[in-house]
């Protein structure tokens, strides 16, 4: 049976996170990912599928070697669904700091 992934599902692993952290910054071999963890390579390369699979990762081939590396389109559609909390908890911060500058000029006083 193959299931059907979306972006949220993959990136609810902490592994595949940090995969995604890994390639963020560079392309990286799945050897050479899988050599930031005590994980079986295996397992490593059904994370990595699974990431290819969302879309989280694109893949490169390099003569015999295959390099994976992040897909920024697709994670735009995670940071555009956290982008209204962030400005909710934004705005939460700003009243607050505006309660407390408020508070120490009253208590200056």
């Amino acid at each position: 049976m193959n299931l059907r992934r979306d972006v949220f599902q993959a990136i609810a692993d902490p592994t595949r996170r940090a995969i995604l952290l890994l390639v963020a910054s560079q392309a990286m071999s799945a050897g050479a990912i899988a050599a930031n963890f005590d994980t079986a390579r295996p397992t490593i390369s059904k994370h990595l599928q699974i990431l290819t699979e969302c879309e989280l990762v694109g893949q490169t081939q390099q003569g015999r070697e295959v390099y994976y590396h992040i897909n920024a389109t697709s994670m735009k559609q995670v940071a555009d669904f956290i982008e209204p909390f962030r400005k909710m908890w934004d705005d939460r911060f700003n009243k607050l700091e505006s309660i407390m500058k408020a508070y120490q000029t009253k208590n200056d006083a």
